[in-house]
């Protein structure tokens, strides 16, 4: 099939975060290409409202549970809908659409998009899901294909990495003076900074424990985003003792600007992480990167190349690597250039968009 694709997206999750955004993001991507898109999701789901606020096609479906009533709402949408191919990216709307498809008289491709590394479930009816539920199976990183490959057995061929794609004319490097300025944050201190939803996993406890080690006292840490683990955040740098240099100004419809502010990225992740957004975002606004080794993250933070590695919740290497930064500001130069090279040549919009239309067009062509 070579004319515009019919895309149809389902999320069952009532979430907000990187994945969602993925999910906009492409979309919005695609319809620009030529494509029609649709996304079905839950009434209560975030992303709902954000998909009508940039024009995107969305209907509000109560797919939210693996039962039969989702399922028969699911199946009702598709029986009086035309599209081509069906792009599921959670557990429960992949089951979903896999057995909505399987009921239709031409059973639909269904294309499924895994964006975190948690571990699968090694049992029959989670491999049917991945092997023959659907078409072919997306990964956000070519360690979460490894990971599927070799714990799960799904074959090599049904899986594609496919890294989160940034539009790198909207996140690119600006004057961190006159972003600070705008924000009203300090001029003259080192701002160590992260952007990501308030989750457990993020690791913003063990930054915030890093924080109090610092050598470098002067440094103040500014957290992008909020979440449900606000209060144990809120609680750990009241033990810490650093609510002096902790700026926490919650979700920002444009990050852009404190990206550009901040002099480091930090993201401490311990679980469940493909590529986060956030990290390539900060590469190409040219800021250097402090990570972790979970899930695809050492496929953008090279270390010693285009950032620093450290143990997951290990907040004194932690400590250590920062206050290395901070006394390094040709080090952090390097990073910088460095990393955004990278993630021009590796985790552009367009690259991930060229990638979803050539898998799209293959599970269409295979149907």
């Amino acid at each position: 099939m070579n004319g515009p694709l019919r895309i149809v997206h389902t999320e069952a999750s009532c979430g907000w975060g990187g994945q969602e955004i993925r999910i906009l993001e492409e979309s919005a991507g695609m319809i620009a290409r030529g494509h029609s898109v649709h996304l079905l999701c839950p009434p209560e789901a975030p992303i709902l409202a954000a998909a009508h606020a940039r024009g995107i096609p969305a209907t509000a479906l109560a797919i939210g549970r693996k039962r039969l009533g989702p399922l028969w709402s699911l199946r009702r949408w598709l029986v009086t809908h035309e599209f081509d191919v069906i792009n599921t990216h959670s557990s429960t709307d992949s089951w979903l659409a896999a057995i909505a498809a399987r009921t239709l008289g031409k059973p639909a491709p269904v294309v499924r998009t895994r964006h975190i590394s948690a571990p699968v479930g090694d049992r029959m009816t989670t491999r049917w899901l991945y092997t023959h539920g659907a078409r072919h199976v997306v990964t956000t990183g070519e360690a979460l294909r490894a990971s599927l490959i070799r714990e799960n057995g799904i074959p090599a061929a049904q899986l594609t990495s496919v890294p989160t794609g940034i539009n790198e004319q909207r996140f690119a490097p600006a004057s961190r003076a006159e972003a600070r300025a705008a924000l009203g944050l300090p001029a003259a201190v080192p701002i160590i900074g992260i952007v990501a939803t308030l989750r457990d996993w993020k690791g913003h406890t063990v930054l915030i424990e890093a924080l109090a080690r610092l050598r470098h006292q002067e440094a103040v840490l500014l957290m992008v985003g909020d979440g449900p683990y606000r209060p144990s955040i809120e609680a750990a740098i009241a033990r810490h003792g650093v609510a002096a240099r902790v700026i926490a100004p919650g979700n920002q419809q444009d990050v852009r600007p404190w990206l550009h502010a901040m002099d480091i990225f930090a993201l401490p992740s311990w679980a469940n992480e493909g590529v986060p957004q956030g990290i390539m975002q900060a590469m190409l606004c040219g800021l250097p990167v402090v990570s972790t080794p979970i899930g695809s993250i050492e496929e953008a933070v090279l270390d010693g190349v285009t950032g620093r590695i450290v143990p997951p919740r290990d907040a004194e290497t932690l400590a250590r690597v920062l206050d290395e930064f901070l006394d390094d500001p040709v080090q952090l130069a390097r990073y910088a250039d460095a990393g955004r090279a990278h993630a021009l040549a590796n985790f552009t919009l367009d690259h991930m968009l060229d990638r979803m239309e050539s898998i799209f067009r293959a599970a269409v062509a295979g149907r």
